[in-house]
């Protein structure tokens, strides 16, 4: 099972899930499965044009547990 800290990330950039949306070019939905446990299932390209968005590494974006 994973944590994610997309949620934090974007609160930390102030950011809503639509405009990261925007921001990325990716889809609100994507963005919503980033924020939960569903980011084991978001690709290595998704999760790194996030990371990018928030000015973080994409390994601080989730943890294994």
């Amino acid at each position: 099972m994973f944590t994610s800290f997309v949620k934090e990330g974007m609160e930390k950039a102030a950011l809503s899930v639509q405009a990261l949306a925007n921001q990325t070019g990716l889809s609100t939905n994507t963005i919503m499965r980033a924020r939960g446990p569903m980011i084991s299932r978001c690709t290595l390209d998704t999760l790194s044009t996030i990371a990018g968005a928030l000015g973080m590494k994409v390994k601080d974006l989730f943890e294994e547990r």
